[in-house]
């Protein structure tokens, strides 16, 4: 079977949102001829320059770089009164369509596999497959978000953008030969809009080999970490959020500890959160593992979001104790009280950091149980397994 994987960003071991899509090809690699077309250009799309991995995986490689000279905020504010999303144009340019008709010129593919609903539409024949890779449910994080904001133009353009994304992200999902999800939730809420539809999960993963360790190795004490991207903002949401909330009582019982928010491009509101005392923003880092490691907590107070957290997986697969939201484990075969600890207010969130703190004998327990649930169900492996199972049904 001849692939095309289109992408909203260029492939990656190690950078956010892109992992899944680099492990995915490498697992339809392993079988079948793939051919990649991706979008470069943006800070936002997550570039990286090195496509040598990318060049052994595929049969052939197109990136197409662009930008957009219009300010962001400048540009939703223009698309909005036209009646239009930013974000659907923002991902759909006629480059891209005149790469994707050359391809299509040249070569007989199979099907098309569009990573995310942002990147599935654009124009293509009829006869071809068309296969959408659902990392998040675009509408749901919108609608989390004016549901949780307190600014009242954020929160109005997110309540506009949810409805409005609703709309586009069912039709496009209505008009694939198969859409794959992170979580089974996720698949009922799609299952229960789109009845008729071919709806499978193909789970979030971490490489277990690359994320391991002695969970007391490196640890410094006191040591609490958040990772992610910083210009997301159900990330910056949440940081904030433990800030102005959580950290405080932290700092009354342990005046010792320490917060290190590791993750790229960190927006000023991010930057702001390295005066309080105590608080660390690194930026871009080359390698979180060490910074992971040193850790002897790892933090997810997300209150928005859609998906399956990256970030949990690889905290359990280096046997840290890892303390959430009901958000943020969500979609995950994770235990609360076996894998990790869940808290859903400020008070409860801070005393479970303090009792992981406190007990290194339960931070054990837990990062032994943590890292063999990630060995299990979670390895980049199995998740490709899985994958290349569920396209033997379209051969």
């Amino acid at each position: 079977m001849n692939l095309l994987m289109v992408s909203p960003n260029i492939p990656s071991p190690t950078a956010g949102a892109s992992t899944r899509n680099y492990h995915l090809l490498k697992a339809l690699a392993s079988r079948y001829s793939v051919s990649l077309l991706a979008l470069g250009g943006s800070s936002e799309r997550g570039i990286y320059s090195d496509t040598s991995q990318l060049e052994t995986l595929t049969s052939s490689l197109r990136v197409i770089n662009a930008s957009n000279s219009v300010p962001k905020r400048l540009q939703q504010l223009i698309d909005m009164v036209r009646g239009e999303l930013y974000i659907l144009k923002a991902y759909s340019l006629d480059e891209m369509q005149k790469a994707l008709d050359t391809l299509l010129a040249t070569d007989q593919y199979h099907c098309i596999l569009f990573e995310s609903i942002f990147m599935a539409g654009y124009r293509l024949p009829s006869d071809v497959k068309v296969f959408i890779d659902q990392h998040n449910l675009e509408y749901e994080i919108r609608l989390r978000t004016y549901q949780h904001e307190r600014a009242w133009l954020r929160k109005w353009y997110n309540r506009l953008e949810s409805s409005l994304l609703k709309s586009v992200e069912i039709e496009r999902c209505r008009n694939a030969d198969l859409v794959l999800v992170t979580s089974e939730r996720e698949r009922l809420i799609l299952k229960k809009m789109l009845p008729k539809n071919v709806i499978e999960v193909v789970p979030n993963g971490v490489d277990i080999e690359m994320f391991c360790g002695d969970s007391t190795e490196q640890e410094v004490p006191g040591r609490i970490i958040f990772t992610g991207s910083m210009e997301y903002y159900p990330n910056v949401h949440a940081v904030q959020y433990f800030a102005q909330q959580c950290w405080p009582l932290i700092r009354k019982h342990l005046p010792y500890a320490t917060w290190h928010i590791v993750g790229k491009n960190p927006l000023p509101a991010v930057q702001k959160l390295a005066e309080l005392p105590g608080v660390t923003v690194t930026g871009t880092v080359p390698d979180i593992r060490p910074y992971l490691a040193s850790a002897v907590v790892a933090i997810v107070p997300l209150q928005i979001g859609s998906g399956t957290r990256l970030k949990i997986l690889e905290a359990l697969a280096m046997r840290k104790a890892v303390v959430s939201t009901s958000q943020g484990y969500e979609g995950l075969s994770v235990v609360p009280g076996k894998h990790l600890l869940v808290a859903d207010k400020p008070e409860a969130f801070a005393e479970a950091v303090i009792a992981f703190m406190n007990n290194p004998e339960m931070r054990n327990a837990f990062g032994n149980a943590g890292r063999a649930l990630v060995e299990a169900e979670y390895s980049w492996e199995y998740c490709g397994t899985q994958l290349l199972h569920t396209l033997e049904k379209f051969n």
